[in-house]
Parts: C-alpha cells; structure tokens; sequence
C-alpha cells in the first residue's frame, strides 16, 4: 500500500475525523451513490449517503491514494459508482471488517483533500464531500477567444458569459428530467460562439463543462476577467406548468446596499480598486461616497443593457415579465461589472423544455441576447474599444430562422420595421429560411 505522506512538520497527514451525531433510528446508514465533477481550481467527489455518517480520511503515496473509512456505513444494494475524472484515475470499494466500508480514490498525482459533511437541502440528501486540489497546480485560465484581426488598437469588449448552476447542483428539473445546469452550459457556449463572431467582442465562459461554482466566485471570475458585461444564464422554473416566458433580472438596491457594506467592511477590498479610485488610503465617509458613484454607475449600464437584451428576447415570443425585474441575486453583486440574469424560458413548463432542448432555438436565444448587447454598446460604447472607433452602429446581418417574421425580426434588433424593409428592398413581410437580411445601423444615441 506503500507509505503515508508527511507534512513537513512531521505529523502524519490524515485529516481531523469529522462526524455527525449518530441518528437514534436503528440500522446502519447507506452509502448510495459517488458523483464526481473535474473544475478549474478542484476535482469534487459527492458520496449520497443515507444519513450522518462518521469516516476517516487519508492520504498515501506510491501510488497517490485518498482513503475514507466509513464506520458503520454499508454500499447499498443499488450503489451507482462514477467515472473517474480530473485527478481521480479509478475508485475502488470494499468491505472493512464488520459494517465498515472503505473507499480508494486512486489518483493521477498528488492532491490536497478537503473534505466536509452536508445536511439535506432541496433534491439533495445527506451527502459526504471531498474536494481533491492539485498540488502545486495553477487553476487553469478562463476559456477564451481573442480576436486576432484587432490590429489597430481599440480593444475587444469582454463578455463574462455565466451557465447556471453545474456540477452537484442540477438547477431546476423539467418534467421529462431535463436538468437545467445542461441546458445553461449549452446556451452558454451558444452564446459564446456568436459573440467571438461578432466584430470588437469576445467572450470568456465562467465554466466551461460540468462543475459546480460558488456564486460569489462567479462574479468575482467575471472581474478578474476584466469584464465590461457579466450575464448568467438560468432557466426558470414554477410550481404551476403554464407559467412560461423569458424574464432578465438587474440587482435590487437592497443587494447593492449589502454588497456594498461587505466591501466597505472587508479591509483587503480597500486595496482594489472601484471606479478607477483606489479606496485603500480613504477614510470609511469617502470611500463610502467612492463605492456609492461606483455603483450606480453600474447599475445604470445594467438597467440599460438589460432591457436592450429584453426587447430582443420579445422577438422570439412570450416573455413572463415585460419590464426588467430586480432581485438580490447573489452573481448580480460586482460593484463595477455591469450584470444581468437572463432567465431564458420555463423549463418546468412540457413546451418550453423542449424549445430548450432544441439547437436552433438556443440559438435564436443566443442571437436575441448578442443583438441587445449590440445594440447598447452601439450606442454607448466604453471610450478604447473598437466600438467607439466606429462612430456608429457596425453593419450586421441576420440569417432568417424557422418561424421568424420581418416584424419579429426588427423587434430584437430594436429598429424600425421601416427600415428593415427600405435596408432590405422588401416591400411585405414575406421573408426565406436561411435569408440574409442587412440590419441597418441607427448610430449612438
């Protein structure tokens, strides 16, 4: 089995032995399934358990093992197991004298267990979590494309594109079990795609595969990244199956306010940087005022784009709300990012999982959002970007879709019906599938 690792200290590295009080009800508790996830900064192991569970966990070298001894604890008869991924090479299980269970995670290099215990919340029971963190391993940049035609200085907008949930967490689950954490990563690479095709853009995927985030993590990627947008992808979901339609969310003053009390209170913020003012060397009044300007600067553009993004989405038919909505949410919180949540349909509704199962309407979803974030930034350009040299709106096309009108058409691209026809030389509304449509330009303003 080889040697159990040393921590430069000399003490024998196993991991102080968490455990919850043992359940009055007889029997002993099950372990039900493992799931495993590979992210950017960890890979993560869920062990469904059917209770609280008491374990031991440690690690071994020659070859990399993580080890956890549950006491008390049987696989149940229907055990689902999981591919290994990221740093996890094989699992292994077994029984461990009488009642015991062991488990074997063989690993591809050495790793830095984190492990801890969860209560049952919403879909999820009991459930036991190690996280495996690469030692000496960086967390591998943001997936990105950079556009190599920008050759004369103005720089790319950058687009923090964010799917919903992942990993552990499902989201929301369609009637046929649609979970949405797949149909967000699949607008969001969309979503992606169309945006690195647009001149003067690029976009950057919060994440891009099947992991779980925090979501104050996620904000926190899109500013590392230098944002001038962040948009989280989710899909709704209600207790009645009728409810449908897209909604977009900007923060509510009550979350700016919390957001910006835990900034203040939270002395390393005083060494970033908000607004382009240091707060480091201000006392709390101005500081305070500094964040404040900040603020609302960023929730003015977020307001703006938001409803930009939400007149295209009305293009595409119902939406549930006709106005932007605001809500606390938590990934909306960056003081200087620009942010929305863009909730894309009803997936508890049977129709609308379907549309969101379906390719090419992601796609129109996808085009809807990309049309609204143009046509802000056409209009209020930030100062550097290849936008603002242009003067005015850059000449686009759109591709005619299934089921698409020409007044449906330049409702999401905010323009005129007018104008559309005189751009186009059309005299009704007839419109091809696959039809090129030049969109004109209606410059800032």
């Amino acid at each position: 089995m080889g040697n159990r690792r040393r921590p430069p200290s000399g003490i024998c590295f196993v991991c102080a032995v968490l455990a919850l009080a043992a359940s009055a009800a007889a029997g002993a508790a099950e372990i039900r399934a493992l799931r495993v996830w590979d992210g950017p900064e960890h890979t993560r192991a869920v062990f469904d358990v059917s209770g609280p569970v008491q374990y031991k966990l440690f690690t071994l070298d020659n070859p990399y093992r993580v080890v956890l001894d549950f006491d008390g604890a049987a696989l149940a008869g229907e055990y689902a197991g999981a591919e290994p991924e990221g740093v996890i090479r094989r699992v292994r299980t077994g029984a461990r004298g009488k009642g015991d269970t062991r488990v074997v995670l063989d690993l591809v290099s050495a790793a830095r267990p984190r492990s801890f215990l969860l209560a049952p919340a919403e879909q999820h029971g009991h459930r036991l979590v190690v996280d495996l963190y690469a030692e000496g391993a960086a967390a591998p940049p943001i997936a990105r494309t950079v556009h190599d035609a920008m050759t004369s200085g103005e720089r790319d907008l950058v687009v923090a594109v964010d799917a919903g949930h992942g990993g552990e967490d499902p989201g929301a689950i369609g009637p046929s079990g649609t979970h949405e954490k797949q149909i967000t990563l699949a607008i969001a690479r969309e979503l992606k795609r169309q945006i690195d095709a647009e001149p003067g853009m690029r976009a950057v995927l919060i994440r891009d595969r099947d992991y779980f985030i925090p979501l104050k993590r996620r904000y926190e990627l899109a500013r590392q990244a230098k944002a001038d947008l962040f948009v989280s992808i989710h899909a709704d979901a209600f207790n009645k199956p009728s409810a449908a339609g897209s909604s977009v969310f900007v923060m509510s003053t009550r979350g700016a306010t919390s957001e910006a009390a835990r900034w203040l209170a939270e002395r390393e913020n005083r060494s970033d940087l908000v607004g382009g003012v240091s707060l480091g060397d201000r006392d709390d009044t101005l500081a305070a005022v500094l964040l404040d300007l900040s603020q609302s600067a960023t929730m003015k553009a977020s307001e703006d784009m938001a409803r930009a993004v939400l007149n295209g989405l009305k293009g595409l038919g119902r939406v549930h709300k006709a106005e932007v909505q605001r809500a606390n949410f938590v990934v909306l919180r960056s003081p200087d990012v620009p942010s929305m949540l863009v909730e894309t349909a009803f997936i508890s509704n049977p129709a609308e999982e379907r549309r969101l199962k379906d390719a090419a309407h992601q796609r129109r979803l996808a085009a809807a959002i990309v049309g609204g974030v143009r046509d802000y930034f056409s209009r209020q350009p930030p100062p550097g970007t290849w936008f603002a040299a242009q003067g005015a709106a850059p000449a686009r096309e759109h591709v005619v879709a299934r089921g698409e009108t020409l007044s449906q058409i330049a409702a999401r691209h905010r323009i005129p019906l007018s104008a559309l026809r005189a751009a186009n030389r059309i005299e009704g509304d007839l419109v091809r599938v696959g039809e090129r449509l030049r969109i004109p330009g209606m410059g800032p303003g």
